[in-house]
């Protein structure tokens, strides 16, 4: 409550829903090293394909990723700024799919890829730093509290995934936050992101450049019901304040 209540009085920010630009993967290469290094080797993760599988058999519409490559990215960007993290295709929106045969071309046609999801059509995800999240999901699960698919991005942050706010045919009824984070808004928001339309997360068991994983949370599986993201995202206020993640602009409940 004293989550919902601090909350209320944010004002509203409108937010473009927006696509990166990223090149198609390269062929597998020997990667560039920097002087006196070892590349780290792209390996298959065996667990990759039926995670894959048990995610676009939840529900969520998914498409292929790059992937870390040696200290780079598997795409053709030079310099690319955020290696492994981002769609293969630009029309990736368009592209996602949970439809088992396309699922399955993808898998086979990129063995080494990560996967992301796309949020804000079936499912939002909110996205914090770990030790903010650790504390909310203790205090979510004291609490009784309905609790969906949670996943560790690395050591660095947690991923709530919830029932989406929707994409109605009348624009009116959108209800844009200051939180809403798309992929290339996310370093504006170091406490919590709402990735809603026009963003996506990765997907267990994506790879990370740190050589971490996105792995699922034990007993937080994408099987599980998607909650209703405002009482989650109360819970989830709360203790990103207690670590001085305090938004910098107010966030609208509604209209």
């Amino acid at each position: 409550m004293a989550g919902r209540k601090r909350l209320s009085g944010w004002l509203r920010r409108g937010a473009d829903s927006a696509s990166s630009s990223y090149a198609a993967p390269r062929p597998a290469r020997a990667s560039r090293t920097s002087r006196g290094s070892r590349p780290r080797p792209s390996v298959h993760d065996p667990r990759r394909d039926d995670l894959v599988r048990a995610a676009a058999q939840a529900g969520f519409r998914l498409v292929p990723a790059a992937h870390p490559d040696g200290f780079g990215c598997s795409c053709e960007r030079i310099g690319c700024p955020i290696p492994g993290l981002h769609p293969v295709s630009l029309a990736w929106q368009t592209q996602a799919s949970t439809e088992p045969q396309r699922v399955e071309d993808w898998l086979r046609a990129h063995p080494l890829a990560n996967f992301v999801t796309a949020t804000g059509i079936d499912h939002d995800v909110l996205d914090v730093p770990a030790e903010a999240g650790r504390l909310a999901l203790e205090r979510l699960i004291v609490d009784g509290a309905t609790l969906g698919p949670v996943a560790a991005l690395g050591e660095d942050r947690l991923l709530f995934f919830t029932a989406t706010r929707g994409t109605p045919a009348d624009e009116d009824e959108w209800w844009p936050c200051v939180l809403d984070s798309h992929p290339e808004t996310a370093d504006e928001h170091p406490g919590i992101r709402w990735h809603c339309r026009g963003s996506y997360v990765l997907l267990p068991p994506a790879r990370l450049p740190s050589g971490h994983s996105v792995e699922w949370l034990d007993g937080h599986g994408p099987d599980l019901p998607l909650p209703d993201p405002l009482p989650v995202l109360a819970v989830l206020t709360d203790a990103c304040a207690q670590f001085g993640y305090e938004p910098e602009a107010p966030l609208a409940w509604g209209r």
